[in-house]
């Protein structure tokens, strides 16, 4: 690693510590002729994520369109900022475990939507009427009656 200051070849990391979730690690370093200290930060570098939108076009998964969606259907509800952020996460990571760089938007949206069912109802009714495109209010009333029934059989696993 080159020092940033005068550019000398040989560096000593003298504190290195995980971040972001053990997704990174930050080193502090010194340069062995000038002193200078300096940070770096280490990521895994993963492949891109290529989304297989329904009319078969493929564009770069894209995380902040991830966010923007959510943030979206999660607008004047009680779900956090760290909350989105965490689902956002937790969805990045599942797609990367499943092994496959192409990706299909009906894996992504289902993802969605089975993170955003427990933290907030509305916000998922939401994020389904864009997702499912609900073309009359039969459609909508039968994903309402979904979240009922599963409302109901998580109060009756409580008792």
């Amino acid at each position: 690693m080159k020092c940033n200051q005068c550019s000398h070849e040989d560096t000593k990391v003298i504190e290195s510590r995980d971040v972001a979730e053990g997704q990174a690690i930050r080193r502090r370093r010194m340069c062995i002729n000038c002193n200078e200290r300096f940070t770096t930060y280490e990521r895994i570098e993963r492949p891109q994520l290529i989304v297989i939108k329904k009319d078969g076009t493929r564009e770069l998964f894209s995380r902040s369109k991830l966010l923007a969606g959510l943030y979206r259907a999660c607008e004047k509800t009680p779900v956090s900022n760290m909350q989105i952020e965490q689902l956002v996460t937790d969805i990045e990571q599942e797609l990367y475990v499943c092994g496959n760089v192409e990706i299909p938007s009906d894996k992504v949206g289902e993802l969605v939507m089975n993170g955003l069912a427990p933290l907030n109802e509305v916000a998922y009714v939401r994020f389904a009427s864009v997702y499912r495109r609900f073309k009359d209010i039969a459609s909508f009333e039968k994903e309402l009656s979904k979240i009922r029934q599963s409302r109901s059989q998580a109060t009756l696993v409580k008792e």
